[in-house]
């Protein structure tokens, strides 16, 4: 009877062992099933994030090249503004350069390197280059430029 005293007091406390390793083991069970949760709604939500920004990149990216396309446009249309014909011109006998009425070049204020002729360029041009006075240029007479005219008052 004794020894099934033992038994029955082992039994039980294995019971009891076995009881509370299992409740342990549920509370875990829950908190990892609540942590996977979370992830997984943190998952979702960075997701959904990364699907904006990109959507986000791709908008920027457009933007950017329709600015740099604006920008190209306005470069143009600034040199164009900026460059002006002045009415001198070297197309009868090249590198002698004479006004529209037939007088000669006395003083002329070219860009470093200019003229040139390079491309047969006959025509002399004013804004050219990043030098606020010597800034003539020689440049093919058919490209289209303001113009520069003297008027007697």
């Amino acid at each position: 009877s004794r020894c099934y005293r033992l038994a029955a007091v082992g039994l039980g406390l294995l019971c009891v062992l076995l009881l509370t390793a299992i409740t342990v083991l549920w509370i875990q069970f829950n908190h990892l099933t609540a942590e996977r949760d979370q992830l997984q709604t943190s998952y979702t939500n960075l997701t959904a994030e990364r699907d904006q920004l990109q959507t986000s990149y791709t908008n920027l990216t457009a933007e950017r090249d329709q600015l740099q396309t604006s920008n190209t446009n306005l470069t143009a249309e600034r040199d164009q503004l900026q460059t002006t014909w002045i009415g001198l011109n070297d197309s009868k006998t090249e590198g002698v350069w004479k006004w529209v009425d037939g007088s000669a070049l006395t003083t002329g204020f070219w860009y470093p390197g200019e003229p040139n002729n390079y491309g047969n360029e006959d025509c002399g041009l004013y804004g050219y280059g990043f030098d606020p006075v010597n800034n003539w240029a020689d440049y093919p007479c058919n490209n289209q430029f303001f113009w520069i005219c003297e008027k007697r008052i």
